[in-house]
């Protein structure tokens, strides 16, 4: 997510979260990234979902290419176990 993302110039984490898909279902982190290519008024957002089993929850880190999202990994784990 991280590397490619970055290299498409989305060099922005706007925000991490997490959340339960279902009862019983998979558990999803969602990743909002910005690029500011033509100008401040103009930014391009992307949201990006990654899906895990709820038993055994892991995802890639992106904390090695934007490093706000360590607190907000974090918290994920905290409320919903997912490791990344």
């Amino acid at each position: 997510i991280g590397v490619i993302s970055y290299v498409y110039g989305y060099n922005y984490l706007r925000s991490q979260c997490a959340y339960d898909v279902a009862p019983g279902g998979l558990l999803a982190s969602v990743y909002h990234l910005t690029r500011i290519q033509y100008g401040v008024d103009q930014p391009e957002e992307v949201c990006i979902k990654v899906f895990a089993p709820r038993r055994n929850p892991r995802i890639p880190s992106v904390f090695w290419v934007w490093k706000g999202a360590d607190f907000q990994e974090r918290e994920s784990y905290d409320m919903l176990g997912i490791s990344y």
